[in-house]
């Protein structure tokens, strides 16, 4: 079992930055590869980034290459996501998820069904 708790969501304007955390516990979180995806009002969730459990190797949608940046620290079981250049349709709760080399061997780093573990979310507001 892995325990995921996100924080660092707010209220912020266009154009500015925010960074999220997202703490680990439980097995051995170098094992997983960690994702954070989001889920506006009435929208599917969505991938939004992914880094593998080394750290060596990430994967960004589209919509956010060039504005996003995660980043691993498997000494303090935190990934993170800088994210600058805030656009008010980045507004949504953002989840963490951890996926096992097995499920990214499947399912590789952008599909929901890859990820056990998933964190409660928090709140992305970007206003314009």
């Amino acid at each position: 079992q892995v325990q995921l708790v996100e924080s660092g969501g707010g209220l912020v304007q266009a154009g500015g930055s925010l960074r999220l955390s997202c703490a680990a516990s439980g097995r051995t979180f170098s094992s997983y590869a960690m994702g954070w995806f989001r889920q506006a009002p009435g929208k599917q969730r969505e991938f939004v980034v992914a880094i593998t459990w080394s750290g060596g190797s990430t994967y960004y949608a589209d919509s956010v290459k060039g504005r996003f940046t995660i980043s691993k620290d498997n000494a303090k079981n935190t990934v993170y996501l800088q994210m600058n250049s805030l656009k008010p349709q980045d507004t949504a709760v953002y989840y963490c998820a951890a996926e096992t080399v097995e499920a990214f061997a499947q399912y590789g780093p952008g599909q929901r069904q890859g990820y056990d573990y998933w964190g409660q979310g928090t709140q992305v507001t970007v206003s314009s």
